[in-house]
């Protein structure tokens, strides 16, 4: 007989309130497959990536980063103020890795937000190195794409092109890269091929205006048909 598998972790379907979880407090409550308490080795092995001096700084600031984007913590009982935006948080923590150079990898149906966050960055003291995901012109026939299967079927319609986007990002020597609209999948090719650490200030979302989480928040209301496959093609 096969020995018994652990449960998968599944941390979105646990029902114990946020306080009573062991993840969240030493006296709480672990469900079937909790990873906090099954994973042990994993746990330990990330645990020491930590003591790296790269790691550690990085991971340090970030978590001093997120703190700072909360008002009045000094106050007993705490109730959460937050005071920042995306963007200032990513200025701020650029600023606490003393990085000098910001790369912005956008796609060019958000060609004026980038330009309004090129603006900020750079006020905020950052160079910036910008690459549209239209960048080189390359067809859409370079990987097999029929007329057909394109957006505007009567013309030369070029690709997104993120493993350019992030080589020439590689190139440019930027200390951190910065995503603005990429569509689903090319963001992950954009990961994969990026050298410098990544960060998210937006992500495409053509419906919500770029707002992924309005799905949600309105999937049992408004928009309930994102629980029915069949009516989302």
């Amino acid at each position: 007989m096969k020995p018994n598998k652990k449960a998968a972790s599944n941390c979105a379907a646990c029902q114990t309130e946020i306080p009573g979880r062991i993840c969240f407090s030493e006296k709480g409550k672990a469900t079937k497959g909790c990873p906090t308490v099954t994973h042990k080795k994993i746990l330990n092995t990330s645990n020491a990536e930590y003591d790296k001096n790269e790691v550690h700084h990085f991971a340090r600031q970030a978590s001093l980063q997120e703190a700072a984007c909360y008002a009045n913590r000094d106050q007993t009982p705490y109730v959460m103020q937050p005071t920042k935006t995306r963007i200032i948080e990513i200025c701020e923590f650029a600023k606490r890795m003393e990085y000098k150079t910001l790369g912005l990898a956008f796609c060019l149906g958000l060609a004026k937000e980038a330009l309004v966050v090129d603006d900020i960055f750079k006020q905020n003291g950052f160079d910036v190195v910008s690459i549209c995901c239209k960048a080189g012109r390359t067809p859409k026939t370079h990987i097999g794409l029929s007329k057909e299967e394109t957006i505007y079927q009567d013309t030369d319609e070029s690709m997104c092109n993120p493993v350019y986007q992030a080589k020439l990002l590689n190139a440019e020597h930027v200390d951190l890269a910065v995503l603005l609209g990429l569509c689903v999948g090319h963001d992950t090719l954009f990961f994969k091929y990026c050298e410098a650490p990544v960060t998210v200030l937006a992500v495409k979302d053509r419906v919500t205006a770029h707002n992924p989480m309005a799905a949600i928040y309105t999937s049992e209301s408004y928009y309930r048909k994102i629980k029915f496959p069949d009516l989302n093609k």
